[in-house]
């Protein structure tokens, strides 16, 4: 499944343009895409990070890693995601920056999602839907969510997100309408950020394989 990902993480590259600041996501699948960007970096102005890791892999190679507040709005986020479905709606936060993450792809004219194909689904929450809470509001914000949509809320023991909240992780959800959970989830006080992109959703969904797949 690796070579999947470095297939759709390479596609990526053809979507940055010369003196682009390029907004990147987090995780496995977007680690291939910084690898890639690292040989194309005179070609552009700097990148916006959307995790602490990928930060460390972008300077890593050398690449500026700019503040979103400085920049302005952007052309391109390149992420990855848990889950995509027909409608190009996702699921992300398994790796804990979906704040971040949702932040740069508001921000965003362009999302390009890449994925290996095992994400593909027909519809949303086999993945657990990752919600990030303000820390006292754990058991209160886990209480509505039950309430709300049957999930099951867990708790991502030892997990603080970069901004310092944790994660609960909601379980046995099958999301048919996805921009109406994000919607109700997202009134929810101490929810910071709902891991359902589906009132922003990808613009473009590439599927790692020979040859990549444009969603």
């Amino acid at each position: 499944m690796s070579e999947a990902k470095r297939l759709a993480g390479e596609k990526a590259i053809e979507y940055v343009r010369d003196g682009m600041i390029v907004g990147v996501g987090t995780g496995s699948t977007v680690a291939f895409f910084i690898d890639a960007l690292a040989r194309i970096k005179d070609r552009i102005a700097g990148t916006v990070s959307s995790s602490e890791q990928s930060t460390q892999r972008l300077r890593a190679h050398g690449i500026e890693v700019l503040d979103l507040n400085a920049t302005g709005p952007l052309s391109l986020y390149v992420d990855g995601a848990d889950e995509c479905d027909t409608h190009k709606c996702l699921i992300k936060g398994g790796g804990a920056a979906l704040t971040r993450e949702k932040i740069i792809a508001e921000a965003s004219e362009k999302f390009v999602c890449i994925i290996d194909p095992a994400k593909r689904v027909d519809v949303l929450g086999k993945f657990p839907l990752p919600v990030e809470v303000i820390p006292m509001a754990r058991s209160l914000v886990a209480r509505e969510i039950l309430k709300r949509t049957g999930g099951q809320p867990v708790w991502r023991d030892g997990v603080t997100t970069d901004n310092g909240n944790i994660v609960l992780d909601v379980h046995g959800l099958s999301i048919v309408d996805p921009v109406g959970m994000e919607r109700e989830l997202n009134q929810i006080p101490g929810v910071v950020a709902v891991g359902l992109f589906a009132r922003r959703p990808a613009d473009v969904v590439i599927v790692g394989g020979e040859p990549p797949i444009l969603l």
